[in-house]
């Protein structure tokens, strides 16, 4: 359980009493530069946003029984969507602010169904509205770039 708890909450980001959620995925932007994972090809940012969604389900269930559904000391989804929000994006401190500010604004607002997709039950609900949160502000971010808009 211990495992499941570390994953889940990120080494422990979850913890911190307030703002946990936007420090994971600042995190994520931290590590997206540091580890310059933008420069790995699409089955290597695949293979690390699948890995993030199966460790995610998995913890955020296996936690469940004692923390509750979706608390929010599990912040692997804010993880795992900034790392599909910046999935394929190109590197540049304006994309990863971009992504960063559309990533959380989705999901603290929860439009286009992203509410309804919380609801899924166990660690599918607690992962999926992150993922589509991800999802849109990829998209968007994805359509400002080739747009030349930034």
């Amino acid at each position: 359980m211990m495992l499941m708890k570390i994953i889940a909450t990120c080494f422990g980001i979850g913890y911190l009493q307030k703002g946990a959620g936007t420090v994971a995925a600042l995190f994520c932007c931290v590590a997206w530069y540091v580890f310059n994972l933008a420069e790995l090809n699409v089955y290597w940012q695949m293979l690390q946003v699948a890995l993030l969604f199966v460790l995610g389900t998995i913890s955020a269930n296996r936690v469940e029984a004692e923390w509750g559904h979706d608390s929010n000391r599990v912040v692997i989804d804010e993880w795992m969507g900034m790392a599909v929000a910046l999935f394929l994006v190109p590197f540049s401190w304006l994309n990863i602010i971009s992504a960063f500010v559309l990533f959380r604004f989705f999901d603290i607002v929860k439009p286009l169904f992203i509410r309804k997709a919380e609801a899924f039950p166990g660690g599918w609900g607690v992962m999926s509205d992150d993922l589509l949160a991800g999802i849109y502000s990829n998209l968007i971010l994805h359509l400002l770039i080739k747009s030349h808009l930034f």
